[in-house]
C-alpha cells in the first residue's frame, strides 16, 4: 500500500484530519510499536468528540478518554464490544505513553482491530448513509519510504493540534492547507525554525542534525570553520535559534556575516530537499551531487581512471586524490564539493570535475 492509498481513506468525506492520523497510526504498526499505541488514543477520543456534539452531550475542555467512554456509556450510546475496544485502546495507550518495556507488533495489531470496531460503529450509526465502511483489512509491512520515528511522532502531534482546533477555526481552505503540511513527505516536516531579524527559515526533520560542511557554503567557508573551532555550528543542531550576534561567538566577524550565513542557510535547505527527493526517486543508484546538480554514476563511469589523460586542467587536484589512494571515479565522494578542501583546490576546480564527469556519462 503506497502513501497514496491508505485503508482510512473512506473518512476523508468526514474529516481529512481523521483520515491522515490513521494513516500515520498505519504507517507506524510496524515501525513503532510504542507510537501507534500512545497516539491512538487521540484517534478515538476525538471520534468520541464528534459523538458528543452529535448526541448534545455535554462536555469539558479537561474531559479526559475514560471520562468521555464513561458518559456516553452511561448514556447507552456505547455497545459493549465498543465500549470494551475504546478501553482496550485507552489501557494500552496509557501503558505505551509511560512504560519503558518493548511492546510488540502483536499489541498494535491487536490496537488497529480494535480501531475497526469503534470507527465501523462510528460510521454505521453517524456517518453517512452513502459511506461503506470496508471490511478489516490487516495492515502490510512498509516496503519503502519508512520514516525516522521523531518525524514520525511530530507528524502525529501536527496532525492532533490540527483536531483540537475548535470547529470553524481556522477557516476550511487554512485547515487542509495545514493538513497537507503537517503530512508532507520527510523533506518537508518541520522540525525547527531559525531566524534571522525579520526573516525565518524552517528546517526539515531531516536536516535537524545535519553535518554544516563549510564548503557547501562558499561566502561563509572560513566563518564556519572558525565556528567550529570553538565548537559552533558545526551541526545544524547546534545553531541558535536567531543567527543575531553569531559572529561574537569568534573574533574579527561582524554583524554581515551572520547575515550572509542566514542567506546561505536558506539555499542550503533547498539544495538538500532537492537532493533529498532525488535520492528518494532513484533509490537504489550510487549518485554524485554537487550543489543541486547530480550524476548517476553507472558501474561504466564508476571504473573510469582518475587521471590527467582522462581529466584535464585540474592536475593538482589528480595527483592528490591518487596520492590518497582514490584512483577511480567510483571511489570519489558522492558529496563532491569536499574535494574543495585539498591544497589550491578550490570549487571551480571542483565544478571543472563535475562538468567533465557529466560529460563523460552522457557520452557512454
Amino acid at each position: 500500500m503506497n502513501k497514496s492509498q491508505y485503508f482510512y481513506q473512506f473518512l476523508e468525506p468526514i474529516s481529512k484530519e481523521l483520515a491522515l492520523l490513521a494513516r500515520e497510526l498505519e504507517y507506524s504498526i510496524f515501525s513503532s510499536p510504542r507510537t501507534m499505541l500512545t497516539h491512538s488514543r487521540v484517534f478515538v477520543e476525538n471520534i468520541l468528540k464528534h459523538v458528543m456534539v452529535i448526541e448534545k452531550v455535554q462536555e469539558s475542555p479537561q474531559m479526559t478518554l475514560i471520562e468521555r467512554i464513561t458518559i456516553l456509556n452511561e448514556k447507552g450510546f456505547l455497545v459493549q464490544r465498543v465500549n470494551d475496544s475504546l478501553h482496550n485502546v485507552r489501557k494500552v495507550g496509557n501503558e505505551a505513553s509511560h512504560d519503558s518495556r518493548m511492546f510488540r507488533y502483536s499489541e498494535s495489531l491487536l490496537s488497529w482491530e480494535a480501531l475497526y470496531t469503534i470507527v465501523k460503529w462510528y460510521i454505521e450509526c453517524y456517518g453517512p448513509l452513502q459511506l461503506t465502511v470496508p471490511d478489516y483489512q490487516e495492515p502490510s509491512l512498509p516496503k519503502d519510504g519508512q520514516l525516522d520515528i521523531g518525524e514520525l511522532i511530530a507528524r502525529l502531534k501536527a496532525l492532533e493540534d490540527l483536531l483540537s482546533t475548535p470547529v470553524g477555526q481556522p477557516a476550511e481552505d487554512e485547515v487542509a492547507a495545514a493538513v497537507e503540511e503537517a503530512t508532507e513527505s520527510a523533506s518537508f516536516t518541520p522540525v525547527r525554525e531559525l531566524s534571522y531579524k525579520e526573516s525565518t527559515l524552517s528546517i526539515p526533520y531531516f536536516l535537524r542534525d545535519a553535518f554544516l560542511l563549510p564548503q557547501r557554503f562558499p561566502k561563509s567557508e572560513t566563518f564556519l570553520i572558525r565556528l567550529g573551532e570553538v565548537q559552533q555550528a558545526r551541526f545544524m543542531s547546534e545553531l541558535p535559534s536567531s543567527l543575531i550576534d553569531l559572529h561574537k561567538q569568534v573574533k574579527r566577524y561582524n554583524e554581515k556575516n551572520d547575515q550572509t550565513l542566514f542567506e546561505e542557510l536558506n539555499v542550503f535547505v533547498q539544495e538538500e530537499v532537492k537532493r533529498n527527493e532525488i535520492s528518494d526517486a532513484r533509490r537504489g543508484e550510487l549518485l554524485f551531487f554537487y550543489k543541486d546538480d547530480y550524476i548517476v554514476v553507472t558501474e561504466e563511469l564508476s571504473d573510469i581512471p582518475l587521471s590527467g589523460e582522462e581529466f584535464i586542467g585540474i592536475p593538482s587536484l589528480i595527483r592528490q586524490l591518487n596520492e590518497n589512494g582514490i584512483m577511480t571515479v567510483g571511489q570519489l565522494p558522492k558529496e563532491l564539493v569536499i574535494l574543495a578542501k585539498y591544497n589550491n583546490v578550490g570549487i571551480g576546480t571542483v565544478e571543472k570535475l563535475f562538468e567533465q564527469l557529466k560529460s563523460k556519462q552522457k557520452s557512454r
